[in-house]
């Protein structure tokens, strides 16, 4: 059987993402198809879901994933145009075995790829580099499946208010372009309270600013509504929905790792002792609030897949990660979705009766730097790491091997990791004051040069 080779940069460890017409073609996305298609089949499976974001080559390449998928055999269910989560919600409400969302998520406009969930798990990692193989290999079952479509816009809206009870607030909404446009419009017409919202309309240019709210140049507009309007707070979400961002009545940006303040104090109310998870670039802060609230404070390894793994194997009710996904398995179904998430900060406004700015006002003032990436020769990151973890041991450090190096010290705490997705170290930093944090910094690039690596200017995403 003819098979099909996939661009080497293409199959990544969390997910399948490359540059339309360059890396990525309808061919590929037909292959992917085919071969995830096959994974379903052999694992006795027969029922996937497929959704796609709104950039300009989503449409495109869902056409040729979908072909792709009913060649080997499935029955395809295409939900049409949604954000990451919904695709997530599909599947558990439509009981399929699997499901496919193709999306370039905060990427620049002319990348796309597509994120997967096989069983009710993450598909990530080696199960990614497998369909790899299998494509090469031509490796795939042949049968006529079906496609049909379904509508499931109203069933998601209604689940992500279930139960709600929070208070009526006046909040700002920016959706930056990005799929979940339409659900937050939804959402700001049935929540109670005032909804001003931001760039709804679907447009795969992103015409007002790049759909990543982790990165503070993004959230001017959302900080500009709220001062105008002086509202409560406000939210932000990446171009497919998973990951939120949020600005305060103040226009204090609510990083990721303080919204699991908030949320961790509202969810370890109803699962007293609860392991609630974040990522090795969190702020020692929050490991200290969750313990404080007789929780169980859990540092694991940086990665969406990565984390829901992890919840899975201990029961968390709750984990996140600095870059803004947010995972709930309290009351929901463990899988990160920024619009739930939005939903539950207004819940916790009324169920810890303090305002989300007087929350964020309360926690503890740290000095950090933002996330540092720059440049590495891909063969060279994993060792840099190595050699870091090496002196740092020899020299009695006080270091987490947990994801890179996360490293102790009387100033605070300095983090260098790879970045599995790219050819990219990552450093961050965190101190008492800003002498403190100098001297952090300076400890980062003194090991960086013991292994002959300067840190360039920051890498994008």
């Amino acid at each position: 059987m003819v098979g099909h080779d996939f661009d080497a940069t293409l199959l990544r460890e969390y997910d399948i993402r490359g540059v339309v017409g360059k890396s990525l073609h309808a061919a590929d996305a037909e292959a992917i198809g085919r071969s995830f298609g096959t994974v379903i089949r052999r694992r006795g499976g027969g029922r996937v879901v497929v959704g796609y974001d709104g950039r300009l080559s989503s449409p495109m390449l869902a056409e040729a994933l979908v072909a792709g998928l009913a060649a080997s055999g499935c029955d395809v269910t295409v939900i049409g145009q949604s954000p990451t989560p919904m695709l997530y919600f599909a599947v558990h409400h439509l009981e399929a075995d699997g499901g496919i969302e193709i999306t370039g998520s905060h990427n620049p406009p002319d990348y796309n790829g597509f994120k997967m969930v096989c069983q009710g798990a993450p598909f990530f990692g080696g199960d990614i580099q497998a369909l790899g193989r299998m494509a090469a290999a031509g490796d795939w079952e042949t049968r006529e499946g079906t496609v049909g479509q379904h509508d499931l816009f109203d069933a998601y809206v209604d689940r992500l208010l279930e139960g709600f009870s929070g208070p009526a607030l006046r909040i700002g909404w920016d959706a930056g372009n990005g799929a979940a446009g339409p659900v937050v419009e939804a959402l700001a017409r049935r929540l109670p309270g005032e909804h001003f919202t931001l760039f709804t309309d679907v447009d795969g240019h992103f015409p007002n600013h790049h759909p990543d709210p982790t990165e503070e140049k993004n959230l001017a507009d959302l900080r500009r509504l709220v001062a105008e309007r002086r509202l409560d707070f406000g939210v932000a979400f990446d171009g497919d929905g998973d990951r939120i961002g949020a600005i305060d009545g103040e226009g204090r940006v609510i990083w990721g790792d303080q919204l699991l303040q908030i949320y961790a104090e509202m969810v370890l109310k109803d699962v007293p002792g609860g392991t609630i998870i974040a990522d090795v670039k969190a702020s020692k802060a929050l490991f200290e609030r969750v313990a404080a609230l007789g929780g169980q404070p859990m540092m694991w390894k940086t990665g969406h897949s990565l984390i829901k793994a992890k919840m899975k194997e201990v029961d968390s009710p709750l984990a996140g990660e600095m870059s803004g996904h947010i995972f709930f398995k309290h009351r929901w179904y463990g899988f990160d979705d920024a619009l739930y998430a939005a939903v539950q900060l207004i819940e916790a406004a009324g169920k810890l009766g303090k305002s989300i700015t007087e929350l964020r006002g309360a926690m503890a003032p740290m000095v950090n730097t933002p996330e540092m990436r720059f440049q590495v020769d891909e063969s060279r990151k994993f060792a840099v790491v190595e050699e870091v973890l090496d002196r740092l041991t020899a020299s009695g450090a006080n270091v987490d091997r947990t994801d890179g190096a996360r490293v102790t010290t009387t100033d605070g705490w300095w983090l260098l990791r790879a970045s599995n997705t790219q050819d990219v170290l990552v450093a961050r930093a965190e101190a008492g004051d800003e002498a403190g944090l100098a001297r952090l910094v300076a400890e980062i690039d003194g090991q960086l040069a013991a292994s002959g690596v300067v840190r360039g200017p920051q890498a994008a995403h």
